[in-house]
């Protein structure tokens, strides 16, 4: 039986399934490939955060968030 754990899984796919294609790439307007993953890929629900962004704080389970650093590369990628 797999393990259920709130907030890791959604209906968007598994948190570490986004991991695996972003981390390290850049969030591009164009296509994708081995440096970078086009914004028109993501799910329609998600944002992408660079350090200092102003966000609300409202919680949607389904929002994808992806964390940039400084020069547009993913560090980290959260749902909520």
């Amino acid at each position: 039986m797999p393990l259920v754990v709130p907030g890791v899984t959604s209906s968007l796919g598994d948190k570490s399934e986004w991991i695996n294609k972003l981390m390290g790439k850049k969030i591009s307007e164009g296509g994708s490939d081995e440096v970078s993953f086009a914004k028109k890929d993501l799910p329609e629900s998600h944002r992408v955060l660079k350090p200092g962004d102003m966000k609300t704080m409202d919680h949607n389970p389904e929002r994808l968030n992806v964390h940039v650093d400084d020069d547009g590369t993913v560090r980290d990628v959260t749902y909520g």
